[in-house]
């Protein structure tokens, strides 16, 4: 009885503990806004759905202010603002982040200290505001067609400066996130619909946050900009610039790759309209090879004769080896020649193999194996 109620108390007293804790996992946003007496500042959230207000504080002279909030599964976006003037800042868990600032220059002028993240956000905010201006200053001098040029290139060397030095030098930080959402006259610099490249940037920080913050609202819609870019028609350019021949994008917005399978025949991922396509990216050579394939053979026994089709896409540099591996496979196995440099991997954003895509009836893509946790269930649901 005695070591019962011990233990008892015992799970009590942690419980406690562990409730006090909970309470205390707060992030903080605090600081002074001077020269903006009576104003009021309001912390709000810059979700997917939009921008919420989730706290106000009516400004005394000193300018002093203090919020705190939950953190979220993954680094969530809040700004600071009093009227048109804003201040962007990133929260990644429980920290504090300071702000110092005067009204009405807050916009360029304040201090952020207690985050790295922050400090970035300030020089992206800081290079987009000087974009911005470039571009609406071009645009009032020069002739049209001039100014269309002259900004173009001012934004390229914008996107060049970005994606080297935030988004590819750091894919796992808030920053890198912020900056894919950067506008420039209303349009987003980095705009997977048009541009290859874009989707490269939205991949990278998506494959990352994958990892970090697997379960995330903001991961999800990251992979699934990235694959709406993959649909777009303009999408017109390989890593390498080689134009894509027309024939190979498809109305359903799929880039359609062409390789001969292991007998010599070219294979094309488009023919497979009307079927569910598991698009599978794999090599041979790898350790866990035949563990993989073994569980891709009960995947395509159990639902091939529902309307499940695999396309195999091999990178294994040795094309004889590869064909005696793939010789008793059931389904389509191709293989690309460049293997790991292909022009695929790229197209597809693909950093690491083994990966696989989800293609539905009407040949679009749906889903890659990052979004997928029970497989299965998401073949059923296409079938």
């Amino acid at each position: 009885m005695y070591k019962g109620k011990t233990v008892r108390i015992g799970a009590l007293a942690l419980l406690a503990l562990s409730l006090v804790a909970c309470n205390q996992r707060k992030f903080n946003v605090e600081g002074n806004i001077t020269e903006a007496a009576d104003s009021m500042l309001y912390l709000e959230n810059v979700g997917l759905e939009g921008i919420t207000a989730i706290d106000s504080a009516k400004l005394s002279a000193d300018g002093a202010f203090s919020f705190s909030g939950e953190p979220g599964l993954s680094p969530e976006f809040y700004r600071l603002r009093i009227h048109d003037q804003i201040i962007n800042i990133a929260i990644d868990s429980t920290e504090t982040v300071s702000v110092k600032a005067s009204y009405p220059t807050m916009i360029t002028q304040y201090e952020v200290s207690g985050s790295e993240n922050c400090l970035k956000i300030k020089e992206l905010a800081l290079k987009q505001i000087e974009l911005q201006q470039r571009c609406f200053d071009t645009q009032r001098t020069l002739p049209a067609m001039q100014a269309r040029d002259s900004i173009m290139h001012m934004v390229q060397a914008y996107k060049s400066d970005v994606s080297r030095n935030y988004i590819f030098a750091a894919p796992d930080k808030s920053y890198a996130y912020f900056a894919l959402f950067q506008t420039v006259g209303g349009l987003l610099i980095f705009d997977p619909q048009v541009s290859h490249e874009d989707i490269k940037a939205f991949g990278a920080v998506a494959t990352n946050w994958d990892i970090a913050y697997p379960e995330a609202i903001r991961t999800q819609n990251l992979h699934n900009i990235a694959i709406n870019g993959m649909k777009n028609e303009r999408i017109v350019q390989y890593n390498n610039q080689q134009i894509i021949d027309a024939s190979q994008v498809q109305e359903s917005g799929i880039i359609d790759v062409a390789l001969p399978d292991n007998k010599g025949t070219v294979r094309r991922l488009s023919e497979l309209k009307g079927k569910v396509v598991l698009f599978d990216f794999h090599m041979f050579a790898m350790e866990d090879s035949p563990k993989r394939i073994l569980a891709l053979r009960e995947l395509y026994n159990k639902f091939h004769d529902q309307g499940l089709e695999i396309y195999q896409l091999s990178l294994d540099g040795d094309e004889h080896f590869w064909k005696q591996q793939t010789a008793a496979l059931p389904w389509i196995c191709v293989r690309d020649p460049q293997g790991l440099n292909s022009n695929i991997l790229v197209t597809y954003n693909v950093p690491a193999v083994p990966e696989y895509f989800l293609i539905d009836r009407q040949n679009s893509l749906v889903k890659r194996m990052a979004q997928i946790s029970d497989l299965e269930a998401e073949i059923r649901k296409l079938l």
